[in-house]
């Protein structure tokens, strides 16, 4: 999560100022500041971060009164109770202040309470102050609260929330700013929340789709692999003590289990490292574009995930398109919105620097990115030449919307019967051979 920092210096004309950074750490926010000063002719006195502070006091009444405040001083903190007519409180910096990314959604929730209040014609600070003092997340009210009073002070709606993105998400930050400057607030809180639903909904099929299949398969071999390993030999190494011939199946799987207990340290390594190298690769810009361009290719999942980030990206941009101060920024936004580093970067170094320097129009310059597919082309092409390019955004996230989710569905309940036979398939081998030893007789006597 990124901290605020404030600094103060002087002028090489000897005025006094002072600023604010946000960082993930002092040293980090050292370095702004002194980029900053050395740009600017500043001499930086002190750079101080803004802490978590905890007061006690005893209210003439001899009631108790505890709370906690955000300050970068000690002084600010006694200065601000004063006022309020709270003496004599004992103020003490806290140890651990540890603050958490609010759930997806205390977010989600958030903007559509918004959504609701703003059609209701209250006034946005109201919104703002009500649901902080209902939020229950201490991050996420203490950023609601910071926003209230930015925002009173008369800061740009979208600088505010950008401040804000570690909490509320890059792209949720970019509208609720964008909210701040538009005719109909409401209507641009809705299509976030709708836009958050749907990468709720698409995360959690996803994880339904590849990640709980792989984690039941894997788990399924761990087990076979402690059967057969450990379980298996301690039951068949009894009857080769009494000189017992073993059956075909139990000596090949015995003889596999031991093969096992030699080379495991070397086959998980080969299965480890892989799974680390592509981790840490994966992390990295070309890593990410390699990954997400590859992923477009899968059997099954990868037009489903194509056309779902093609969704995204027109449901973006049909949020924003009126908005926004242009179509580069529209664009820009809903490429960084699609959760496909492959496609962004297609639009964002294809298809945007055509529009600029050649002037080329939307569609053949989204054309030249190669990153859409045909019939999505050949819609937005349409609605270009009718004049009505937000309807058919809007059309092509909707349509791509019910299909996927058609779809999606129709796929996790195949995936599901072939990872349910495969676990029978599995099993039934195990009892095959289980079943094997239990059929072992001892030599008869003298035969």
């Amino acid at each position: 999560m990124q901290k605020e920092y404030r600094y103060q210096g002087v002028t090489s004309q000897g005025k006094t100022i002072q600023g604010t950074v946000l960082a993930s750490s002092y040293n980090k926010a050292k370095k702004l500041v002194n980029d900053f000063a050395e740009k600017n002719k500043i001499r930086v006195n002190t750079i101080l971060k803004r802490s978590l502070f905890l007061y006690n006091l005893k209210l003439p009444s001899g009631k108790k009164v505890k709370g906690r405040q955000y300050a970068y001083t000690k002084g600010e903190v006694s200065r601000a109770l004063t006022t309020i007519g709270y003496k004599n409180a004992k103020i003490e910096k806290a140890i651990i202040d540890i603050k958490m990314k609010p759930p997806y959604s205390s977010i989600l929730m958030f903007v559509n309470l918004s959504s609701f209040l703003l059609k209701e014609k209250m006034s946005y600070d109201k919104i703002l102050r009500m649901l902080a003092d209902e939020e229950t997340n201490l991050t996420l009210k203490e950023a609601l609260k910071k926003i209230e009073s930015e925002l009173k002070k008369g800061k740009e709606g979208t600088e505010v929330f950008a401040r804000h993105q570690d909490v509320f998400g890059k792209f949720p930050a970019y509208m609720l700013g964008l909210a701040t400057k538009s005719g109909n607030m409401a209507e641009v809180y809705d299509a976030t929340a709708k836009f958050m639903e749907r990468e709720q909904e698409y995360k959690k099929s996803l994880r339904q789709a590849l990640m709980m299949p792989a984690f039941t398969v894997l788990a399924m071999f761990g087990a076979v692999l402690y059967y057969v390993v450990k379980v298996f030999p301690d039951t068949a190494k009894m009857f080769l003590k009494f000189g017992i011939d073993l059956p075909p199946m139990t000596a090949a799987t015995l003889q596999a289990s031991d093969w096992l207990a030699i080379n495991w340290w070397w086959i998980i390594l080969l299965v480890i490292i892989p799974i680390v190298a592509c981790f840490f690769w994966w992390r990295t810009p070309k890593g990410m574009v390699w990954r997400d361009k590859n992923m477009l290719k899968l059997p099954v999942m990868g037009h489903l995930i194509h056309k779902s980030s093609i969704e995204i990206f027109f449901r973006v941009f049909s949020a924003i398109y009126a908005g926004a101060e242009n179509n580069i920024e529209t664009l820009r936004a809903s490429a960084e919105a699609c959760r496909n580093k492959y496609m962004e970067k297609g639009v964002k170094e294809v298809a945007i620097p055509l529009m600029l320097k050649e002037g080329m129009s939307l569609v053949p310059a989204l054309d030249k990115a190669d990153v859409f597919n045909q019939s999505t082309l050949s819609r937005l092409k349409t609605g270009t030449e009718s004049g009505n390019i937000l309807q058919s955004a809007q059309q092509i996230s909707t349509f791509y919307e019910k299909e996927t989710t058609y779809k999606m569905d129709n796929i996790i309940q195949s995936i599901q019967v072939f990872v349910g036979l495969f676990i029978a398939v599995v099993i039934t081998a195990l009892t095959v051979v289980s079943s094997e030893v239990a059929m072992i007789s001892p030599n008869t006597p003298g035969m």
